[in-house]
């Protein structure tokens, strides 16, 4: 049986760092705009409906 280890790509400290940089940068942004969105909708919510 082959050792998993040896066939899986290895990351390095700095492809870690980026991968977990692009994460970041895409919870956040997904955040931001779904935040956003719900505010919007809220307000647009209270002026039609006060």
């Amino acid at each position: 049986m082959a050792n998993p280890s040896s066939s899986a790509h290895s990351l390095t400290e700095s492809d870690f760092l980026a991968d977990r940089q692009r994460f970041w940068a895409g919870f956040t942004h997904f955040t931001v705009v779904a935040a956003s969105g719900v505010a919007l909708l809220l307000i647009l919510m209270a002026i039609f409906l006060l």
